[in-house]
């Protein structure tokens, strides 16, 4: 089976400053199959849940931020992604002394296992997305990606993103295959020497091979289109154009 495409709202956060509602209608329209959230815009999680079952979208995640997994905050952080039916919680940051040396990425991960512990309960599972920081080698030669890889259980998601990588000086494909069965949720994003000036199909990523690594090693359930720049179209524009090259790649 093909793996359904999801919007990485983050990619349309001004329109959905206006609008959320009518942005999320927006993107069903255009055809996604699912959305990535970046925050909520105060809406209860009823509500949006309601929203997003009317227009037929699916969750395939959201970005929560590593202080609302804490003991104070991710019994509510639980609580409100139950009901929205949101299984992929992913970090999408950490603060860079976290993750600066082997040994810091040791205690980080031994964290995000003992959130990943108290999720799975409910279901849910967590995960880290990678920045152009990430790939960096560190003392020893490892990056914080791969140190982080390796201290994690083997059901933490590592969320991928093309972009970010190539970047960080990271082939834009090798950090997929380098730990299968881990890229349950990656992230699409063009490069072409700067972040997401391009739409994807547009730019300088091998699309082809990184498929090809997804959907034979990666052990993806959710490709996620994420555009941050843009070069004489809006943001609803280029997202939508990203859906479309995506189509015309057979996907």
């Amino acid at each position: 089976m093909s793996i359904p495409i999801a919007l990485q709202l983050y990619s349309v956060r001004d329109d959905c400053a206006q609008d959320f509602f009518g942005t999320i209608a927006k993107v069903a329209a255009m055809g996604y199959a699912g959305v990535e959230f970046a925050g909520y815009h105060g809406a209860s999680a009823s509500d949006i849940r309601k929203v997003l079952d009317d227009l037929g979208l699916k969750v395939a995640g959201t970005h929560a931020g590593f202080n609302t997994l804490q003991d104070d905050a991710i019994d509510a952080t639980i609580e409100f992604h139950q009901v929205l039916g949101c299984s992929n919680l992913i970090v999408p940051w950490l603060p860079s002394e976290t993750r600066a040396t082997p040994e810091a990425c040791k205690e980080t991960a031994d964290k995000l296992n003992a959130i990943g512990e108290k999720l799975k309960p409910f279901g849910m599972r967590t995960g880290f997305h990678c920045h152009d920081a990430d790939m960096h080698p560190l003392e020893g030669g490892k990056s914080a990606w791969d140190l982080l890889a390796q201290y994690t259980t083997s059901d933490f998601i590592l969320q991928y993103d093309t972009a970010n990588g190539m970047a960080g000086g990271a082939d834009p494909v090798q950090p997929i295959l380098n730990w299968p069965g881990r890229g349950i949720s990656t992230h699409l994003k063009e490069w072409s020497g700067e972040h997401g000036a391009k739409v994807i199909g547009e730019g300088l990523i091998p699309w082809a091979k990184v498929f090809e690594a997804c959907e034979t090693v990666g052990g993806t359930e959710w490709y996620v289109v994420e555009h941050e720049s843009y070069e004489g179209m809006t943001p609803l524009e280029a997202v939508d154009q990203c859906l479309k090259n995506l189509r015309a790649m057979g996907k």
